[in-house]
């Protein structure tokens, strides 16, 4: 019988061993959360359940921290950060179709054209 492997969003940690793996205070992961800057799982009972990726969540707002960023400036750092990633998941999910159903030219039989690409019509200077 195999058992599942370790999974990164799956909370493991209770709030006080966290801390410690973090090295930060119980105290600061409350207000963190508070602040909305992450979201351990809850188990039925109500109690914090921190993730592997959690944690390094946590070691990226504490080098936040240290860099001189507040709390509010970290919380617009990390949503940058998250539409980033969403934007070029996006971006490799158009290209991944285009690629698939137009080939490159030596795939379809066309060799590539020799040389740097032609330049386009001069553009109008300013007026004299």
């Amino acid at each position: 019988m195999r058992l599942p492997g370790p999974d990164g969003d799956r909370g493991v940690y209770g709030i006080s061993v966290a801390a410690e793996l973090v090295g930060i205070g119980v105290q600061n992961l409350r207000l963190y959360e508070a602040r909305g800057l992450l979201q351990p799982e809850r188990t039925e009972g109500g109690t914090r359940r921190y993730s592997p990726n959690d944690l390094e969540r946590l070691r990226h707002i504490s080098d936040l921290l240290e860099a001189g960023l507040n709390l509010a400036g970290i919380a617009m750092v990390l949503d940058l950060e998250t539409q980033n990633t969403q934007l070029r998941a996006d971006r490799d999910q158009q290209q991944r179709p285009n690629t698939a159903s137009n080939p490159p030219a030596s795939s379809r039989g066309l060799a590539p054209m020799p040389g740097p690409p032609m330049p386009g019509p001069p553009m109008p200077g300013p007026p004299t």
